[in-house]
């Protein structure tokens, strides 16, 4: 695929590129800051924008900003935002329209290449990619509050794999059970997040962003 790359620190950039590039990506440009962002990406119109949140000018959340402009201005680039730390706030924001394209992953996670990969390749199929430790602490904080304590273990299991990006299919295999099996626990989920009759957003997106806008 055809990606822009973002980051500030050189070393992190460059290893970043020659990863991607390694595995058969190309690399259309790796720029340090926001505004050569929005120039890169006019200019290739890649398949994917791989993003720092924070970075030049400012370097507080330019890469974010750039990220949702992104978004806004061109829907079909998927957008992989790498974060230093947890940050609630900005996952909600990235999903706060629509979550297919769209991933928050941490720096972290880079190093683990295979994990990396696979949220990229996500990110590019149209899915959502959120770091496992964003969904961990999403979990953790919101376990005391309702409607979410109202879900068994297995449904919070399930839950955090939605969160995650995996389709229902891809759950079943992780935990070893059977499609439908996890297709009851979502219809769970919905019923007990009072999601059942939702309509105008998909229920999946919603049932993720109750654990964002906690």
């Amino acid at each position: 695929m055809r990606i822009v790359l973002a980051e500030d620190s050189t070393l992190l950039r460059e290893g970043l590129a020659r990863l991607l590039a390694d595995e058969g990506h190309q690399v259309v440009a790796a720029v340090a800051d926001a505004d050569q962002l929005v120039t890169a990406v006019e200019q290739h119109r890649p398949d994917v924008v791989v993003t720092d949140v924070r970075m030049p000018p400012t370097n507080t959340d330019d890469g974010l900003r750039v990220a949702l402009e992104i978004r806004r201005r061109w829907p079909d680039i998927a957008v992989l935002v790498l974060s230093q730390y947890v940050e609630k706030r900005y996952a909600a924001k990235l999903l706060a329209d629509r979550s297919e394209g769209v991933g928050y992953v941490l720096k972290d996670r880079v190093a683990q290449v295979e994990d990396f990969l696979d949220a990229l390749d996500r990110v590019a199929a149209g899915s959502t990619a959120l770091d496992p430790e964003v969904v961990r602490q999403l979990i953790s904080a919101t376990s005391h509050t309702d409607p979410l304590n109202r879900l068994t273990p297995r449904e919070r299991d399930v839950l955090h794999h939605m969160a995650q990006g995996h389709t229902n299919a891809a759950i079943a295999e992780r935990l070893h059970v059977s499609q439908s099996a996890v297709e009851k626990h979502v219809n769970a989920i919905f019923d007990k997040l009072d999601l059942t009759h939702a309509t105008g957003y998909s229920r999946r997106i919603l049932a993720i962003l109750q654990y964002l806008g906690s």
